[in-house]
């Protein structure tokens, strides 16, 4: 067995920062959130891309973009169908995928929510940052993402 190739400090530094801020900026947004406009931060993020999308999008295609299991939304959306923010519809051309749907009352709550859930995200983390350290970090973030997307689909 080899030796692991253990963190220098500033790789460290890096992944300890990475993991320390995400939990934190995830948490302040969620807390934001649910006292403002009474949805979970996982309620806001499946609503927002379902409006991103035209208010509708099969399981796959949301579970793909939420980066979540398609068990995991299962659930999250059982959950949201019983407080009226979301339906499931059956496709007409294909009856064993599933799509779900925004409803009028889920439209209403993401409109209520949007503007604070913007303030919320630019205060925990935009505005923290200048245009340079954004554009970093964004490109960051996209070198990561595209090598976990080659790696999950080999």
């Amino acid at each position: 067995m080899t030796d692991p190739q253990w963190l220098d400090d500033l790789e460290m530094r890096a992944w300890l920062g990475y993991v320390r801020t995400r939990d934190l900026v995830a948490a302040a947004v969620g807390r934001d959130s649910t006292r403002e406009s009474n949805l979970t931060f996982a309620e806001y993020s499946v609503m927002a891309y379902l409006s991103l999308s035209g208010e509708s999008l099969t399981f796959a295609e949301l579970a793909a973009k939420l980066e979540w299991s398609q068990s995991r939304l299962s659930h999250q959306i059982t959950r949201m169908e019983r407080r009226g923010l979301v339906a499931r519809e059956p496709l007409p051309d294909d009856a064993r995928r599933t799509a779900a749907r925004l409803t009028p009352d889920g439209i209403l709550a993401l409109a209520d929510a949007a503007p604070m859930h913007v303030g919320s995200v630019r205060r925990n983390m935009i505005d923290v940052l200048d245009r340079d350290q954004l554009a970093a970090l964004a490109d960051i973030y996209d070198t990561l993402l595209a090598h976990h997307r080659r790696s999950a689909n080999p």
